[in-house]
């Protein structure tokens, strides 16, 4: 393996092995490396404990090597890694990927592309999500396509999350303006875990209904190019963290 610079990383948790709970690899066994800080403040984020800043006592400061060594202890063979946040863009995940790769493991990374970097064209798998409006976030979507110039020939996706008829019809709209994409959909969670809460109540029958709901409303309008998907890690653990 090549002499990788160090890095120092801000990160908030990491975890597994688990499986992957939503978009292009779903159900793939992971691992979590969950960065820590965000430049966004989704209305309903369910990660504020590696978004918000007043949590950033909670979140350690590693170096690439020792972020490395996390992962290859939880998992001594290789699999995916996932990297989230938080927005994990807005930190320098170039070397990790380079040493997982030495070693056989796959990297994934979701961010809502509003920060580009040169390392997107490593990845296995860039997974671009876009907030709608129940966010309360614009996108930008200059910096958008910053991203997908960034990742080259990076295998790239789109995922986003849908809460209501308003979230729908604006997916429509980001589906047109990226034609070549993969699309993934997902039902919102509306009742997130409060940072603080390693599980937390969460309205299972509000999200299936939610599900229910968005799988009527492709198919009523004969749009069938999305693949549509719960968050599978929800419907099995909760609100519950760490898996």
């Amino acid at each position: 393996m090549g002499r990788v610079p160090p890095v120092t990383l801000r990160i908030a948790e990491i975890f597994g092995p688990t499986i992957q709970g939503e978009g292009a690899v779903i159900g793939a066994p992971t691992v979590f490396v969950r960065a820590g800080g965000c430049d966004y403040r989704c209305s309903w984020c369910d990660s504020l404990h590696a978004v918000d800043s007043a949590y950033r006592h909670t979140w350690a400061k590693m170096d690439t090597a020792e972020v490395w060594a996390k992962v290859t202890e939880l998992a001594k063979a290789p699999l995916t890694v996932s990297i989230s946040g938080g927005n994990p863009a807005i930190q320098d995940f170039g070397p990790l990927i380079e040493m997982g790769h030495d070693e056989g493991y796959t990297f994934a990374l979701e961010t809502q592309g509003s920060v580009a970097q040169p390392w997107f064209a490593k990845l296995d798998t860039l997974v671009l999500s876009p907030k709608p409006p129940s966010s309360g976030e614009v996108v930008d979507w200059a910096k958008f396509d910053d991203c997908l110039t960034a990742a080259k020939d990076a295998p790239t996706v789109l995922k986003i999350v849908i809460f209501d008829e308003d979230d729908y019809l604006w997916a429509r709209e980001v589906a047109d303006r990226y034609p070549a994409l993969p699309l993934y959909l997902q039902p919102g969670n509306h009742t997130p875990p409060p940072p603080e809460a390693e599980d937390a109540a969460i309205d299972m029958d509000g999200i299936n209904d939610r599900m229910e709901w968005l799988v009527d409303r492709a198919l009523a309008d004969n749009w069938y190019r999305p693949r549509i998907l719960p968050q599978l890690h929800v419907l099995i653990w909760g609100n519950k963290r760490g898996v």
